[in-house]
């Protein structure tokens, strides 16, 4: 394999190109922050360059997608590839269409289409991938591949079908099983339906997988209960894939973390247990459903933070020491932070305070609400030392994927989500290839709350977001959180 690169890669990038570059499928299971993007757009040009493929259809997460567009791409492809890069948008407006279009035309530039995986739930996405995928010899790529991971989403089944259109295929993630092995099945399934030596999911699940009945009062379910077999699993991935973890391959510095408690003030007490009388007496007289559980877990969060959406769509606020406490650390740290919270009002309120205390041109928010165009730039900024901007305030569902942040030293959780992945995802945006120094991660959170039930998950590596996959241990979740000790065993 004869190629220039536009950087030199780190070995273990290296060793990864060299393994795959020529499969027709393959998996790059590679720890968050060791370069993964870089191997895969060198595989593609690789390809290109060798006459293999003319174009390439990225799929990614809708927070992350533009990012390859406006960072990744750039980065990465050599100066001797000509390419043309066309986004994804689903108001094909009379411009936008134009745009597509040349993605069809026949010349020397590689086309790359990059597609957010929300599009494959509609027809007119489906129907723009299959189009460009049936016009050229393509690489289709899918980042963060557990995003299709559930096998009766309707995106996942599209994504699926159509991929088998490309004469090459890719999966990118550095976490392949989140909630269990069975999370494998389709993303093997969209790289070749025959990899894993299953037809169907369910032959997949008799093989690795222990099912037991299981009841609960007047219900009946069927539970996974362990696995089975996980060496010979091992030892199939071992062919289409390549893994490596970061502290494998990178020499980076040490994650440090810190808890931060504060104390419910009385009016945040008084809600809270309010909140948690009628969540306990939805369980007494069995009137709980999937959205009252969870409805009522976010409440629970809320509180802590200090405001509660109520039933009628009123916001109710009031006072909560997460706020003063968040300005102490902010005094004792130096350099650039990054501040994740889940809620959009406390973001507004963050930001508001940042602003008053340190001034405008400091604070910038990454969230639902952020124009996509201010995205990329906003990160440029952050990522700039000369910038003033310091503090680096988001959503991490939207900001915890493909952002690289590692101008921060300090990583502050105000609320946390209760997705392990999305929590690790956002804890190496300042953790990855190009961090320097030390990381320090600090939780701030509410004493004997939900705040501390949800940490104590996280660190022991348990994903709540799993456990809260059927009704039945949604309300397991919920008696977790209700009591008063922490007990994972209910995990």
């Amino acid at each position: 394999m004869r190629y220039k690169f536009k950087y030199k890669p780190y070995e273990h990038q290296l060793e990864a190109l060299k393994r795959s570059w020529n499969k027709k499928e393959f998996a790059y299971f590679m720890d968050m922050g060791t370069g993964k993007s870089k191997v895969l757009i060198d595989n593609m040009c690789v390809l290109y360059d060798r006459g293999e493929i003319t174009g390439a259809l990225i799929v990614a997460p809708k927070g992350v997608y533009r990012n390859w567009e406006q960072g990744e791409l750039p980065t990465h492809i050599p100066e001797h590839v000509m390419y043309d890069t066309v986004l994804w948008n689903p108001s094909q407006t009379k411009t936008q269409l134009e745009k597509q279009n040349k993605l069809y035309v026949v010349d020397d530039n590689l086309k790359i289409f990059v597609m957010n995986v929300e599009a494959f739930s509609t027809k007119k996405g489906c129907e723009a991938a299959e189009r460009f995928l049936n016009a050229h010899p393509s690489l289709m790529v899918i980042d963060e591949s557990t995003t299709i991971k559930n096998k009766d989403a309707k995106r996942t089944k599209s994504i699926v079908k159509i991929g088998k259109v490309a004469q090459y295929r890719r999966i990118l993630t550095g976490s392949p099983v989140t909630k269990s092995p069975m999370d494998l099945y389709t993303q093997a399934e969209f790289l070749d339906e025959w990899l894993l030596g299953h037809s169907s999911f369910f032959s997949f699940q008799y093989e690795y997988a222990i099912v037991q009945r299981r009841s609960m009062g007047a219900h009946s379910f069927n539970q996974v209960v362990g696995y089975r077999n996980l060496d010979k699993l091992n030892g199939i991935l071992e062919n289409f894939s390549y893994r490596v973890k970061k502290e494998d391959c990178l020499d980076l510095p040490d994650k440090v973390y810190i808890k931060r408690s504060v104390e419910l003030t009385e009016e945040q007490k008084s809600v809270y247990n309010s909140l948690k009388t009628f969540a306990l007496a939805l369980l007494e007289d069995g009137s709980v459903t999937t959205d009252t559980i969870l409805t009522q877990l976010l409440r629970l969060q809320q509180v802590c933070s200090g405001h509660v959406k109520m039933d009628d769509g009123e916001m109710k606020t009031f006072n909560s020491a997460k706020l003063p406490e968040l300005m102490s650390v902010l005094e004792e740290v130096d350099g650039k932070v990054i501040i994740w919270a889940n809620f959009t009002h406390d973001i507004k309120t963050i930001e508001q305070e940042i602003s008053k205390m340190y001034g405008a041109e400091t604070v910038a928010t990454y969230y639902g609400e952020t124009e996509s165009d201010e995205r990329q730039a906003i990160v440029n900024r952050f990522q700039d030392p000369d910038s003033p901007l310091k503090y680096f305030i988001g959503q991490p569902r939207t900001g915890g994927y493909g952002l690289t942040l590692t101008e921060a030293k300090t990583v502050i959780y105000y609320s946390n989500s209760f997705d392990l992945e999305i929590r690790l995802q956002s804890e190496d945006r300042a953790h990855r290839i190009g961090q320097t120094s030390k990381v320090t991660y600090i939780d701030i959170v509410a004493d004997k709350t939900v705040d501390d039930k949800i940490l104590l998950a996280l660190r022991n590596k348990i994903n709540i977001a799993s456990q809260v996959a059927s009704y039945f241990q949604q309300l397991l979740f919920l008696v977790y959180v209700l009591n008063d000790e922490p007990r994972l065993q209910l995990l």
